[in-house]
C-alpha cells in the first residue's frame, strides 16, 4: 500500500515534577493517500498528542514518523483546530489567504484562491467581514478554507465542530465531506462524536484508555457521499453500536 503517513513505534513520554508520564504507547498505523481516518477514545488518551506529531507540532518519544517521500511536512500539512482561530484584525478573505502571503505568493494569485475557496465553502458574500460578525459555523468554515489555501497533502483536525450545535455540525459534516472528496488531501480527525466518526470516516482508530494504544480499527463500508439518513440504517448502529461497546459506554 502507498502511504501518505505512517507512524512506526511512535510513543510520547511527558515529563512531570512527580515522573514521566507515559502519554502514548508505540503507535504503528499507516494512511493512505487520500484516506479520510478518524480517531476516537476516551479523553486524555493521547489522540491529540498523536495529531500533534503527524503535524510536526510535538516530537515523539520514541519511534519514526514517515511522510509522503519528499515532502516538504511543513507545506504539505493544514491544521484546523475545535477553535477557528480567525486573525480578528483580518477580514475572512484576508485570513483565507494568509498561509500563501507567508509563502510569497502574489497577492492576485492569493486573492483569487482565496476567493474561490471563500465560495467552496459558503461564505461567498462574506469575504470583507470581519470574524468576529460571523457564526461559530461560519468561523469554521473560514479555518478550514485557510487550511487548505495552500492545497495540502495532509489535513490534520482537532475537533473542529466540538463547540458548536447539533444542526450546525451534521451541516459542516456534509460540507467537509465535500471539500474532501474534491480536494483529494489525506484527512486525520480527532473527535468524541461516535456518530462524526462513522459518518464520516474510512476507517476509526479506536484508542486505549492512557497510555494510548491503538486498540482495535474498524474499516467503515458505506458508499460516498453519505447522507444524513444513513444514520438511521442498521448498519450505521451496528458500527455505531459496536465502538460504543469497545469504549465502554454500553454493556
Amino acid at each position: 500500500m502507498s502511504v501518505a503517513v505512517a507512524c512506526h513505534g511512535i510513543g510520547k513520554v511527558y515529563a512531570s515534577r512527580t515522573g514521566d508520564v507515559q502519554a502514548l504507547l508505540p503507535v504503528d498505523l499507516a494512511i493512505a493517500p487520500g484516506e479520510f481516518v478518524v480517531l476516537i477514545g476516551p479523553s486524555g488518551c493521547g489522540k491529540t498528542t498523536l495529531l500533534r506529531i503527524l503535524g510536526g507540532l510535538q516530537s515523539a518519544s520514541s519511534g519514526r514518523l514517515e511522510m509522503v517521500p519528499g515532502a516538504d511536512r511543513r507545506q504539505n500539512v493544514g491544521f484546523v483546530f475545535q477553535a477557528a482561530n480567525l486573525l480578528p484584525w483580518l477580514t475572512v478573505e484576508q485570513n483565507v489567504a494568509l498561509p500563501l502571503k507567508l509563502r510569497h505568493r502574489a497577492p492576485d494569485v492569493r486573492m483569487q484562491r482565496a476567493r474561490a475557496l471563500c465560495a467552496q465553502v459558503g461564505l461567498a458574500g462574506f469575504e470583507q467581514r470581519w470574524p468576529r460578525e460571523l457564526s461559530g459555523g461560519m468561523q469554521q468554515r473560514g479555518a478550514i478554507a485557510r487550511a487548505l489555501a495552500d492545497d495540502p497533502a495532509l489535513l490534520l483536525m482537532d475537533e473542529p465542530f466540538g463547540a458548536l450545535d447539533a444542526l450546525t455540525r451534521t451541516q459542516m459534516n456534509k460540507e467537509l465531506e465535500r471539500l474532501w472528496l474534491s480536494s483529494g488531501a489525506t484527512v486525520v480527525l480527532v473527535t468524541h462524536s461516535i456518530t462524526e466518526a462513522v459518518m464520516l470516516a474510512d476507517r476509526i482508530v479506536l484508542m486505549s484508555p492512557r497510555p494510548g494504544r491503538v486498540q482495535s480499527i474498524v474499516t467503515v463500508p458505506f458508499a460516498r457521499p453519505r447522507k444524513p439518513a444513513l444514520e438511521g440504517t442498521p448498519e450505521f448502529q451496528a458500527i455505531a453500536n459496536d465502538l460504543r461497546r469497545q469504549l465502554g459506554d454500553v454493556p
